[in-house]
């Protein structure tokens, strides 16, 4: 298999579909592997090799890794709030998919390995309140975090830590922070709450139906970071010289009934609200500490949440459009 610059597994998500557009504008020769059929990814770029192939297994992990300079791994079982809290098992069993890449990437003598994380990390006794003290690194110990999907992110952090001191492999991690925007899984019971709410609020905009249903209250409180500032310091981090993880994502803290007002005004319309209380609600809040970010690598948000949201309404407005006709 020939060489590539850079190997990115879950590229027919979200983040990893976005991801390899930027490695390709600069030039970069790419491959992409998923799960999934290609017909299914989020986005296929012709500029890329692609390749189907379930790198939780030691073998196509193996394959896929092979020739890279640098590994992107971003492929997990994962989705919304909704997924996550109905699905543990699954989202624990992502552990084979990031034990396994690993794995092959340190075989393979790749130069840098980055691992995607999550805010799911953190234990939820910081994230009882709405009115929230932004997390720190130092925050994810002692170890509690939410139940499945962080156990597993948070294991997988300790793998990486461990495969630098014992073999030397440069690996880098991020904790994001609710990556939103456009080409990203909008309905079917994956997608993250922007997406929901841009979709429930495009369809009653389109037929009429005049009500939104939010799950909880509407109070709990969180920060959204747009894809491309997303990349950009998926990319920083990858390239920087420090191993810790580091925090990925916005301060710009929001409720759940901030954001759908946001939107409805994007829209241009007002919507009745009904509140399902009995519907997975996650954390009561959870914002980004940025202060390690920014005096590692000078990385901030450029998006606000208006402007992201705008250009996610719109894209996901037209995927709506096309699901009703």
């Amino acid at each position: 298999m020939t060489g590539v610059d850079a190997v990115v597994t879950g590229a027919g998500g979200f983040i990893g579909g976005h991801l390899v557009a930027s490695l390709l504008s600069q030039g970069k020769s790419v491959r992409g592997v998923d799960v999934k059929p290609l017909s299914e990814w989020c986005q296929l770029h012709p500029g890329a090799e692609s390749a189907q192939r379930d790198v939780s297994l030691l073998e196509d992990a193996r394959a896929s890794v092979d020739g890279a300079a640098v590994v992107y791994n971003l492929a997990a079982d994962m989705g919304g709030m909704g997924f996550i809290e109905n699905n543990k098992a699954a989202c624990m069993l992502s552990v084979l998919t990031s034990t396994h890449v690993l794995q092959a990437a340190e075989e393979a003598g790749v130069e840098r390995y980055f691992y995607s994380s999550s805010a799911c990390v953190y234990a939820a006794e910081h994230q009882t309140s709405p009115d929230v003290v932004p997390l720190r690194e130092a925050d994810a110990y002692p170890a509690m975090p939410e139940d499945g999907y962080g156990w597993e992110k948070l294991f997988s952090e300790r793998m990486c830590r461990h495969f630098l001191e014992d073999y030397g492999l440069q690996t880098r991690v991020a904790r994001y922070h609710n990556v939103y925007g456009e080409f990203g899984t909008w309905d079917g019971g994956r997608e993250k709450a922007p997406a929901a709410i841009c979709r429930k609020i495009a369809r009653a905009a389109i037929t009429g139906e005049h009500t939104i249903d939010i799950w909880g209250d509407g109070k709990q409180t969180r920060s959204f970071t747009y894809i491309d500032d997303c990349v950009r310091g998926t990319q920083l981090i990858t390239n920087g010289d420090d191993p810790n993880p580091v925090n990925l994502g916005s301060d710009e803290l929001v409720t759940i009934n901030e954001m759908v007002g946001i939107v409805e005004g994007i829209a241009g319309i007002s919507l009745e609200r009904r509140y399902d209380l009995t519907a997975p609600q996650g954390v009561r809040g959870r914002s980004s500490d940025n202060a390690e970010i920014v005096r590692r690598y000078g990385w901030a948000p450029s998006t606000t949440l208006t402007d992201g949201l705008e250009r996610t309404y719109r894209w996901i407005f037209d995927e709506v459009k096309k699901s009703l006709v």
